[in-house]
């Protein structure tokens, strides 16, 4: 028994010996064979991938000055122009890819789950996303307009892809997501040049209504920032409770718009003041009735 032993021990070394060699006359065999494939194959994706990142960098100058000619706007443009970069760099990686023999079909099927998963989790920012395109392309509003959206009023300050900024009248600075803007009634106060002054002014029922009406229209023809064409309108519009209410409109450049009211109204107050005009506010008036005590019989 200690002589078989003593044999296997001196015939291991010479086991490991033949296995090695099997194995490096296998590893020869495999690279004389499919060698020269594989050097072939990464020096075809090297090149693939060389020509293809200068490809794609050619691509997103040229649609990004094509993006440009059409007038769209800046930062929309550059973000399309990346987007579209990196869209044409990852059919390149996959080109490159399959140059090396690797089958891709998997890999598009992990990198869909993992976009499908990615696109779950950020939904809201997506949503905020597709709103700033939309908001750039189709200008609802620009930079300097005063708008009211989603709750908040103010002056555009900036328009990015997923927000909007805006300076408040008190000077404060609010940030509103551009989803939040898209599914609202956007309303722009400075989206035209020229903009109405509408006014209701009411006259007791006592005062001679010609007479006041005369008088609010000379009040608007005398202010040089109402415009001629269209003409000032002064219409009596309705018999209210306590006054007669008159409809006062004329057009002014939109940004007149607020002074120019603002000193209609003062000038309206005080001529009628002085030529003994009233201007009827609503009054309530409030009776008391004390109750005597009645006398027990």
């Amino acid at each position: 028994m200690l002589l078989f032993a003593q044999a296997g021990k001196e015939e291991a070394p010479q086991d490991a010996i033949t296995r090695l060699s099997e194995f490096y006359k296998t590893a020869s065999d495999f690279l004389i064979e499919q060698g020269p494939i594989w050097v072939t194959n990464v020096i075809a994706a090297i090149v693939v991938l060389f020509l293809g990142w200068v490809a794609a960098r050619i691509f997103r100058n040229l649609f990004n000055r094509a993006l440009q000619r059409s007038h769209l706007d800046n930062t929309l443009s550059g973000f399309l122009s990346n987007i579209a970069y990196a869209l044409v760099v990852g059919l390149v990686i996959i080109a490159a890819l399959n140059q090396l023999g690797i089958n891709t079909t998997s890999l598009a099927a992990v990198v869909g789950a993992a976009g499908l998963a990615v696109g779950l989790a950020l939904q809201n920012s997506l949503s905020n996303f597709a709103s700033g395109i939309m908001l750039i392309m189709f200008r609802p509003f620009g930079v300097g307009d005063f708008v009211e959206a989603a709750g908040a009023t103010g002056i555009v300050q900036e328009v990015h892809i997923f927000h909007t900024v805006m300076r408040t009248i008190d000077n404060k600075r609010v940030i509103v997501p551009n989803g939040e803007i898209t599914k609202a009634v956007i309303t722009n106060f400075t989206g035209h040049a020229t903009r109405m002054v509408d006014l209701e002014i009411g006259c007791g029922y006592n005062d001679d209504i010609r007479a006041v009406k005369q008088f609010l229209i000379e009040t608007l023809e005398a202010d040089e920032r109402i415009q001629k064409d269209p003409a000032v309108e002064v219409r009596v519009f309705e018999l209210g409770d306590s006054a007669i209410i008159f409809k006062v409109r004329g057009w002014v450049k939109t940004p007149d718009w607020w002074a120019t009211r603002c000193d209609i109204v003062e000038e309206i107050k005080v001529g009628m003041d002085e030529r003994g005009f009233h201007i009827p506010f609503p009054q309530r008036d409030v009776h008391f009735y004390q109750e005597t005590e009645k006398q027990p019989a």
